[in-house]
């Protein structure tokens, strides 16, 4: 089961903190990621993270302000958000695909097997 929090409101150029949570199984064998669903716009790919944590992939309207880490000891990923924008608003989901391998993320909504229930983001201008 995975249990995402830290959503909320921001005014524009602020920062939150999303932490997604794994609780009956353990994170250290899972790629995880983050999508977020804007109200009438499809899911899309925030930011992924591999078992290690030693790679890591993000959207394109993301990189450089978001920043996605883990902490396989508390079974914790992170999504640090910086510089938020109004588009950022949405409900942000976290996921997580059982891997074989330490290297790999993934990016397709498809890709991933489990999926935490959404937290809400959002930011005014």
């Amino acid at each position: 089961q995975l249990q995402a929090s830290g959503g909320g409101s921001a005014q524009a150029g602020g920062s939150l903190r999303l932490s997604c949570v794994a609780s009956g199984r353990t994170s250290r064998n899972y790629a995880m990621g983050w999508f977020r669903q804007a109200p009438g716009k499809e899911c899309e790919f925030v930011a992924s993270i591999s078992w290690t944590g030693s790679n890591t992939g993000y959207a394109g309207s993301v990189k450089g302000r978001f920043t996605i880490s883990r902490d396989n000891a508390k079974n914790t990923v992170y999504l640090q958000m910086d510089s938020l924008k109004p588009e950022d608003t949405a409900v942000y989901y976290c996921a997580a695909r059982k891997v074989g391998s330490g290297s790999y993320y993934f990016t397709a909504h498809y890709q991933y097997e489990f999926w935490g229930q959404g937290t809400q983001v959002t930011v005014s201008s």
